[in-house]
């Protein structure tokens, strides 16, 4: 079989590129090795579709080129996805921090795509397997159902998350392949791990949550962070976790909305227990805890002025040292992947190889939480779609 266009994966990314190249009169194939279309899509924001961000801005990424996602984001918008929901009457609206969301489900989103990919006449194979990728004068695509030649073929295979849902990385082994560089790849937005001495301390928090602002490297997440069985997550975590690197030490401001001497010097003649003043302004188990290992509680009229402001100065400076993340299977990207460099930020084309794009999460381009990588996978999608 012939097409004009391949798209390998039948995600966000590879979905709409093939709509949109589809609407252009090209003959569309999509490919997948999956049941279903859209895996990932489906359990995006916890089900109910975290699809694109109103505060859209190549500086919600991450990429060895901070430049190179300007021009897909420029062309198509938060806006220009919600024109597409309103035309099939879904409701969404805006949770927080400009994150919009469906008001139903997930699944939603992703009949719109289909229909969508029906009316463009493209093509949709599930269930099917690839072998092999090869160029000739035409691109040539063995797999379990066949053999398929294409003009143009577009990787849009996603990253290595989620494992439990497919994912592989075959985008990668593609690009290699053709002699397209590929980025080293680690898990990102992904739980971190307590070191074992702090497992035994904080492991029995698990399920108390915070508002905290989180410290990596350079960088700083406020937000919410929640203790589990085995360290720690929530989105500040999960936001840290794509600049966090092994050895790092995160920063936590426990209480970045009050300060921590100011509430102690304000009732310095009181006789509470500095422990049970803690659970005033903490979850009474992490108050408990956290002064078991570093205070030694007495009644607040009995500390003199310089170890109120150690202890203070210890609130607002949490020192912890993760002993890794949790890996892919709860990584919701993968950081890394395709080298920028090496595709136009026009087409999403290869430099060396014509005919052969890339789209979404197989691309050295990590969004932060908040809808950003849904949105990158329709921009580099849409792109695509247009010039392939």
């Amino acid at each position: 079989m012939r097409k004009d266009i391949i798209v390998i994966g039948a995600g966000a990314a590879g979905l709409m590129c093939a709509i949109e190249a589809g609407k252009r009169g090209r003959s569309v194939l999509v490919l997948d090795h999956a049941e279903r279309p859209g895996q990932k899509i489906r359990i995006s924001g916890g089900g109910r579709c975290n699809f694109t961000n109103v505060h859209m801005g190549h500086e919600h990424y991450l990429s060895g080129n901070p430049h190179f996602c300007k021009s897909a984001l420029a062309r198509f918008t938060p806006h220009d996805f919600t024109v597409m929901l309103e035309k099939y009457n879904i409701q969404y609206y805006e949770k927080e921090k400009g994150q919009l969301f469906c008001r139903k489900n997930s699944l939603e989103v992703l009949r719109m795509l289909q229909e969508e990919v029906r009316k463009a006449g493209v093509e949709l194979r599930l269930k099917c397997r690839l072998a092999e990728a090869r160029k000739k004068d035409l691109f040539e695509l063995i797999t379990n159902q066949g053999t398929f030649e294409s003009e143009s073929l577009v990787v849009a295979t996603g990253g290595l998350s989620y494992p439990a849902l497919g994912a592989t990385g075959i985008g990668y082994h593609i690009a290699r392949q053709f002699g397209i560089q590929v980025t080293s790849l680690k898990p990102g937005l992904v739980p971190l791990l307590f070191s074992r001495n702090d497992m035994k301390i904080f492991g029995a928090l698990s399920g108390i949550s915070l508002a905290v602002k989180i410290r990596c490297r350079d960088s700083e997440f406020p937000g919410e962070m929640l203790f589990t069985h085995q360290g720690l997550s929530g989105p500040a975590i999960l936001q840290a976790s794509s600049c966090w690197k092994q050895g790092d030490r995160l920063k936590i401001d426990l209480l970045p909305a009050a300060d921590a001497l100011e509430i102690f010097r304000s009732r310095q003649g009181s006789r509470i227990e500095m422990q049970n003043l803690l659970a005033e302004l903490f979850p009474r188990r992490f108050a408990r805890a956290w002064s078991d290992l570093y205070i030694s509680s007495k009644p607040l009229c009995q500390y003199n002025d310089k170890e109120l402001v150690e202890i203070a100065g210890h609130l607002h400076n949490w020192e912890i040292g993760p002993r890794g993340t949790q890996g892919y299977k709860k990584a919701e990207v993968t950081m890394g992947g395709v080298e920028t460099d090496e595709l136009s930020s026009k087409t999403m084309e290869a430099k060396k190889v014509p005919g052969l794009f890339f789209a979404g999460e197989v691309l050295d381009v990590t969004g932060q939480l908040g809808g950003y990588n849904l949105h990158w996978a329709w921009a580099s999608g849409y792109v695509a779609g247009q010039y392939a």
